[in-house]
């Protein structure tokens, strides 16, 4: 939608240099497209489309670096003349489109008070057709996250899951599943209840996330376990993985914020396509048996399965 707009509005002001901002439900402003952006102009151009939000107004100068209003860029390098317009939706501004020239102007860059009106107007349908596409993105995001942990949730899971385990049949390519579960947990909620038991599985899911790369998909799969799909990783890489989850889980230290001090281990189990299976539910299940696996020998380890060794038990 962000391109569409300024495929539109390109049409009507003749500039090289295009960004179009928009606020999303969580009232946090993003970058929606842009087109010819440097990294200077890309942060001109942003600060120019917050003036246009915070105003409500639409937005002219010759140039940015000596236009008072932008005070971020007063004095700066980026020279350039630009052009901002709201975009206005269902009575409220939800976002700005930046046209920016890659040079300053002698003059101002004029419009009536009319011309102006009329592409405010005209950039409407597209504000309306982008703010509704925020709106469904947050709903889809809802709908795959846990509400506690804010990972993605076993649903999810599932659908990612299915879809990696085809992707790797037909490259060739190895996929792992790690599943986790903490040992002890039950305690916590014995002992403190279950609002600090709460507490603990947030802090857990943080210290997983954080040591999980970027390609994989970290869930929770219920209660206190917890999922990892590593895409083009074999079982090597997996229990590399693992162990950087289970080091540091053992060395953190849960519910410091409520005057406690509480240690947790994890029990973690392994499985590889295609040494175990090819399918979803086969890895699912290979997986939880490797991870109980290790914890019928004692937990804070883990377990690749098809082998017979505990790997990093402490």
């Amino acid at each position: 939608m962000a391109e569409t707009i300024v495929s539109h509005a390109s049409e009507w002001v003749p500039a090289p240099v295009w960004l179009v901002l928009a606020v999303d439900d969580a009232g946090r402003t993003r970058v929606m497209g842009g087109r010819a952006l440097t990294p200077a102009l890309d942060k001109a151009a942003q600060v120019v489309g917050h003036w246009v939000m915070r105003n409500r107004s639409t937005f002219r100068t010759a140039d940015i670096s000596n236009d008072r209003r932008l005070v971020r860029l007063e004095g700066s390098d980026s020279s350039a003349a630009a052009v901002a317009f709201p975009l206005d939706c269902r009575s409220r501004t939800i976002g700005a489109i930046v046209a920016l020239d890659r040079l300053s102007a002698r003059r101002e860059p004029r419009f009536t008070e009319e011309t102006q009106a009329a592409i405010v107007r005209a950039l409407e349908p597209g504000a309306i057709a982008l703010d509704n596409a925020l709106r469904v993105q947050r709903v889809e995001g809802l709908s795959v996250t846990d509400d506690l942990t804010q990972l993605y949730n076993s649903r999810y899971l599932s659908q990612v899951l299915h879809r990696e385990t085809k992707r790797a049949s037909r490259s060739s390519r190895p996929l792992s599943l790690l599943f986790i579960d903490l040992d002890g947990f039950k305690t916590v909620n014995d002992t403190h209840g279950h609002l600090f038991g709460s507490r603990a599985l947030v802090e857990a899911a943080s210290v997983i996330r954080a040591s999980a790369r970027e390609t994989d998909v970290v869930a929770r799969f219920g209660g206190d376990e917890f999922a990892l799909v590593l895409p083009d990783t074999g079982s090597d890489g997996a229990v590399a993985v693992g162990e950087r989850i289970r080091e540091r889980i053992a060395a953190h230290r849960f519910l410091q914020s409520e005057g406690l001090s509480i240690a947790l281990t994890v029990s973690v189990g392994v499985a590889t396509q295609p040494d175990i299976s090819v399918s979803a539910d086969g890895l699912i299940q290979a997986a939880d048996d490797a991870m109980y696996w290790v914890k019928d020998r004692g937990k804070n380890g883990i377990h690749v399965a098809g082998t017979e060794t505990l790997k990093f038990e402490r």
